[in-house]
């Protein structure tokens, strides 16, 4: 495969990356606001479901000290085309920006923690429906 395609590949993959992060944020802002608003959508079972398992991953990737398959494969496809770390397209430079902070990581693991037990706390403030 040329080098064109990985680094492409490795693009779609960080998009992707930042759409469930965006998945994750907004899941949790919408089940909120739309239990205040009325939106019947928000009690979806597979979509709260979905949203539980994300952000569940996420918590015990963060305390097992693993870091997301997502990541490691982007960076592999980078590395595999020669291009090291966050240097390259436009769309990579922006949302690695945006996903991506330097903190120690016990920052990011107090985090994912206390928001994965606010996704919890919505399934029960929040009742899902079938």
């Amino acid at each position: 495969m040329g080098t064109q395609w990985l680094l492409v590949l490795a693009d779609l993959l960080l998009i992707l990356h930042t759409l469930l992060v965006a998945f994750v944020i907004l899941g949790l802002v919408a089940t909120f606001a739309g239990h205040f608003v009325g939106w019947r959508w928000v009690r979806n079972f597979w979509f709260r479901l979905s949203h539980l398992i994300v952000i569940g991953i996420v918590v015990l990737q963060s305390w097992l000290g693993v870091l997301c398959p997502l990541t490691d494969w982007e960076m592999a496809l980078r590395a595999k085309a020669g291009e090291a770390g966050y240097e390259g397209s436009f769309i990579q430079h922006w949302l690695q920006s945006i996903l991506y902070y330097s903190a120690p990581a016990w920052v990011f693991i107090l985090v994912y923690t206390v928001f994965g037990a606010l996704v919890l706390a919505s399934w029960f403030l929040v009742r899902p429906r079938r």
